[in-house]
């Protein structure tokens, strides 16, 4: 424990609980995708050279698809900056020629006019190149994100739903979505490596005909520099994997100890500086690495220095040999020193973008395996298109999760018809809302047959027959969006708001509306997005009217009131008879006084239906039902259970 945690620990009065507890769990953030030790053994430079230009090609691949005509202009702007760069230093040559012929004959100094306005056109062009680079690379690059989030966003709506329960599935999806932010940094640090690339080689060729024995010797020079700010970037990078899950464990304290949601908690528990000292652990924790990193990537550095000063002292005592010698003039050589900078130039530009789009590439390689999974998992059933449907059955169906040890569905039968209710009850981990995902189509039966009117639901078209399906899950959705959105779902019916209000007023949420600062039009957002934020309970009444608006011909309520008070919960089951008048209605709930609005009631208990027939019937025969009634209806049972 360092001194600052003493006295944070001292301060407080506490003892270290956590580290006397045995096979105590750390927090840690544990996030697949790019950040990786796997990055960091690839960051060589013999992976690098092998891999770069493969990164390159799939970049510009991507740009092309977007906009060919700004992928053509930039590789030509790049093309001509080379060039240019490369007349200019020839041109260096002559103007310097002149200038030392001068300082013995001024004569002579209009002769350097065409030299000097050679450089001078060609270093106007080369900038007049850079800007419109980069106003192509600002065009490109949100272009290529959007594609790029787009084909991510298009395959997973179009996969399975089975396909969110495969291990792994959303963690990719994570990586990708990483991989989606980085995208639109791919085309400048292509073109940034791509312009040190063309700046090198213009250096290089440059020196090559001046005298053809400084290639090598730059070459010489540039090694060691090449290897120590790889391995630099390499210690760097090391650094940022060792502390990352400890600095998305800072940010994410930070959060609970700032947030309004838990600021009540944090001070009535007294929680603060226990979340304190632990964020304390994990910022001493990065700091001591990042100190660690910068020693040691100073010392590879000086070595570096060293080494490429050693070089740099063969590379300049080459060049005064042969200007001693006779062999290059002074001119050329002043040439030499202009390339040689440029050279360095361009080879930092190497290592820096090279390692910048390596860890990019990885990102994209994430988001191009999900986009691959996903595409796996399309959607690849019937295309028969579904009328209201009269009947939807399930016979002998059994469903097990993928990758699941049991099946969590067996040989189940269940049927609803049209104008019917059907209340479907059981325990926790019974198979209820796996039951309500096969009858709306969201998955397929792992054997058996799902139908409606007699055809196997994997024959019909998905889209149409959730086009029928009306859900309102447990969990339903908040969506940041108006009022009227959140009701109509963006599908608007040919009465417009009139209906919207009708729906409303069957599950109570026209007294929602009515305090609503803009009624219907009101944002219902957190208020960071400019909303209002509404309770729980005023949430179910929104979710509720959904099915009320939608004129669909399946109803599917999963626990449609367990936020609502009495009189709203009342006014709801209510009006669940005039409901189902045109709709097969399936109603899930633990309230089991609600299940008396019910035609029948089916029990599943362990993924088995284990008893089938009216409210009073099932509650006057001994079996599941009667069981879960009475303990709802007498309290000192739980109590007696509390004892025992």
């Amino acid at each position: 424990m360092t001194e600052t945690s003493d006295r944070l620990h001292d301060k407080n009065g506490e003892t270290d609980e956590a580290s006397s507890v045995p096979d105590e769990e750390e927090l840690a953030f544990n996030h697949p995708g790019g950040d990786s030790l796997e990055i960091a053994d690839l960051l060589t430079g013999r992976t690098m050279a092998r891999r770069l230009p493969s990164l390159i090609r799939r970049t510009f691949s991507l740009a092309w698809e977007v906009d060919r005509k700004a992928v053509i202009a930039l590789l030509a702007c790049q093309i001509v900056s080379g060039i240019s760069g490369a007349l200019g230093l020839f041109a260096t040559t002559e103007a310097l020629a002149v200038l030392i012929e001068t300082a013995h004959n001024t004569s002579r100094l209009p002769a350097a006019i065409p030299a000097v306005a050679v450089l001078a056109g060609t270093a106007g062009l080369r900038a007049l190149l850079g800007i419109a680079i980069q106003a192509l690379s600002n065009r490109l690059s949100p272009r290529i994100q959007r594609e790029a989030e787009y084909k991510m966003l298009e395959a997973a709506t179009n996969a399975e739903q089975a396909a969110y329960d495969h291990p792994g599935f959303n963690d990719r999806f994570d990586a990708a979505e990483r991989g989606v932010e980085v995208s639109r940094d791919m085309i400048g640090q292509s073109q940034n490596y791509v312009s040190s690339l063309a700046t090198l080689i213009a250096a290089a060729v440059v020196l090559a005909s001046l005298y053809p024995l400084l290639l090598p010797l730059l070459l010489l020079a540039a090694v060691p520099q090449a290897v120590a700010s790889i391995r630099g970037e390499r210690i760097t990078y090391l650094a940022v994997v060792a502390t990352h899950k400890d600095r998305r464990v800072k940010t994410m304290l930070r959060w609970h100890l700032i947030a309004k949601n838990q600021s009540d908690q944090i001070r009535t528990d007294t929680l603060a500086p226990y979340l304190l000292k632990k964020y304390t652990v994990s910022a001493e924790r990065v700091e001591a690495t990042s100190n660690t990193a910068a020693w040691d990537r100073a010392k590879i550095a000086i070595v570096g220095a060293a080494a490429t000063g050693l070089a740099s002292s063969l590379v300049w005592g080459a060049v005064f040999l042969l200007l001693g010698t006779g062999r290059i003039s002074a001119a050329a050589a002043g040439t030499a020193v202009f390339a040689l900078r440029s050279a360095a130039t361009g080879l930092q530009g190497l290592v820096g973008y090279g390692r910048d789009l390596m860890r990019t590439g990885f990102y994209l390689d994430d988001w191009e395996r999900f986009v691959t999974e996903a595409a796996g998992q399309r959607l690849d059933r019937g295309d028969l298109t579904p009328q209201r449907p009269r009947h939807i059955a399930l016979r002998n169906v059994t469903f097990r999760y993928p990758e699941a040890d049991q099946d969590t569905l067996h040989n189940v039968d269940f049927e609803v018809r049209q104008g019917e209710i059907v209340a479907v009850v059981g325990e926790n981990g019974s198979g209820k809302s796996t039951l309500m995902k096969l009858l709306s189509g969201l998955n397929l039966p792992t054997s058996g047959v799902v139908t409606w009117d007699g055809i196997s639901i994997a024959d019909l078209d998905p889209h149409a027959v959730w086009r029928q399906t009306s859900v309102v899950p447990q969990d339903f959705a908040r969506w940041p969006m108006t009022a009227r959105e959140n009701i109509s779902l963006g599908q608007q019916r040919a009465e417009g708001d009139a209906a919207i209000h009708r729906a409303a007023r069957s599950s109570g949420a026209d007294d929602v509306i009515k305090t609503l600062r803009s009624g219907l039009g009101t944002l219902l957002a957190r208020e960071f997005w400019g909303g209002v934020a509404l309770s729980p309970g005023q949430w179910q009444r929104i979710a509720v009217a959904r099915p009320a608006h939608r004129d669909a011909g399946l109803l599917v309520m999963d626990e449609p009131t367990s936020d609502l008070d009495p009189r709203a919960e009342h006014r709801i089951f209510t009006g669940l008879r005039d409901m189902a008048g045109d709709r097969a209605v399936v109603l899930v709930t633990h309230n089991l006084a609600n299940t008396s609005t019910a035609d029948r009631i089916v029990v599943l208990d362990k993924g088995r239906v284990v008893q089938e027939g009216t409210f009073h019937e099932l509650v006057n025969q001994p079996g599941l039902m009667q069981e879960l009634w009475q303990l709802q209806q007498d309290r000192a049972a739980y109590r007696s259970e509390g004892e025992e």
